[in-house]
């Protein structure tokens, strides 16, 4: 591989000047320019990027750290981050976790060794004061971490509250939430809300992890101890889950039991029945946090830390429709 000096001598200019066409920074005589480029192309020099990242101090890359590359969510959230970032010459490097604190740890100090311009994290310790310490910019996704560090989650507490309401709108009487991991405080909004709307109809409070075969064992357990009729899932993925186990008990689905889930991902049209849920708005999320994370790098002030957007109910085949109801 050919080095700037080897660039520099070609062109009979010195490495000064060559760093100075790279990065289009101070003076060049045209001449110079011309036979610097002429010099890159004959020996097709590329730069070694943490080299060039300390000379410009912009490595134009940004770490996006996520609990579990194997729920559907992420990859969806990952895509819009990754689209706005390479609109604004950044590429992005993803991190998978397992929801592990010492692997989420471990690329944490990774990323700043490879000089990241910035981090997009959605972890599962919201609690850890080390994020704070950082000396790179951090936006929160999905998630909120302590402080004042810029953060983008939907309003789960209003989505836990949409979907207690249709399904006793529905017609369901006996209600369930099967939330997520109650030390997050966003999927916590979500079993809240959902219990403040469903008072006394709330049979039961269980929780589940986000992998499917947990999912499974929070849904035998469900429907080994409790018997109900409308259950709310605090992810699309636990209700696929909870509609399998359905299924396997001979549960039909909506007429026995309704489901809603929550997130809005594809896999939901996909499962059979087609799964009610509460949609997040997914791509415009991952959007946002590269956005306000690219102001951060950039200096850009920003005008609100904490954005909350809203969600909305998307109506399919796991809920009987409002008007069927007598």
């Amino acid at each position: 591989m050919s080095t700037i000096r080897e660039v520099a001598k070609a062109a009979h200019v010195s490495v000064a000047t060559v760093s100075r066409v790279m990065n289009e920074k101070g003076y060049v005589s045209e001449k110079s320019r011309k036979a610097v480029l002429q010099a890159i192309k004959q020996l097709d020099y590329r730069p070694n990027r943490v080299a060039r990242s300390l000379f410009q101090k912009r490595s134009g890359l940004i770490g996006l750290i996520v609990p579990d590359i194997t729920n559907p969510f992420f990859p969806q959230l990952a895509r819009a981050v990754e689209d706005m970032a390479h609109q604004h010459g950044f590429q992005v490097i993803l991190c998978n976790t397992d929801e592990q604190f010492q692997k989420e740890r471990e690329y944490i100090k990774s990323l700043e060794a490879m000089h990241v311009d910035g981090l997009i994290i959605t972890t599962n310790y919201s609690n850890n004061p080390n994020y704070e310490e950082l000396e790179v910019p951090v936006v929160a996704l999905d998630r909120v971490l302590q402080g004042a560090i810029p953060t983008v989650t939907s309003n789960g507490y209003e989505g836990g509250k949409k979907a207690a309401s249709f399904l006793l709108a529905s017609g369901a009487t006996e209600l369930v939430v099967i939330s997520g991991p109650s030390k997050l405080p966003t999927i916590k909004k979500r079993r809240d809300g959902f219990e403040e709307v469903a008072g006394t109809h709330l049979v039961a409070s269980i929780e589940s992890p986000f992998h499917f075969q947990g999912a499974l064992d929070a849904a035998n357990y469900l429907f080994d101890h409790y018997h109900c009729n409308g259950i709310f899932a605090a992810s699309d993925v636990i209700a696929a889950a909870t509609v399998q186990v359905a299924a396997e008990r001979g549960i039909t689905i909506p007429d026995e039991l309704q489901v809603i889930g929550y997130d809005g991902i594809e896999l939901g049209q996909m499962i059979s029945p087609p799964l009610t849920t509460i949609a997040q708005p997914i791509y415009q999320m991952g959007e946002l946090a590269a956005k306000l994370l690219i102001q951060r790098i950039e200096g850009t002030p920003i005008a609100a830390v904490h954005h909350e957007l809203t969600v909305e109910i998307i109506e399919r085949e796991t809920t009987k429709r409002k008007d069927e109801e007598a």
